[in-house]
């Protein structure tokens, strides 16, 4: 039994779908596809420690109210 999980059929086609559109956006070019999602983590991950410094700051301040329901 494998310790890592596989994705269900239709996440795969998603999958594929979404490898078939990144290598479309760049011609097929498979080095500027990987550049292209390089990049665009970076922005995401640099996005992401923005928002966590800023719940932080504003949760060490008593701005942020969380939601009881």
């Amino acid at each position: 039994m494998s310790s890592t999980s596989q994705p269900a059929p239709a996440e795969d086609d998603e999958l594929e779908t979404a490898v078939d559109q990144a290598l479309a956006a760049c011609d097929g070019d498979m080095r500027a596809t990987i550049r292209a999602l390089i990049i665009a983590n970076q922005y995401l991950e640099s996005e992401v420690t923005d928002l966590m410094k800023a719940v932080s700051h504003a949760y060490a301040r008593g701005r942020f109210q969380t939601y009881s329901g």
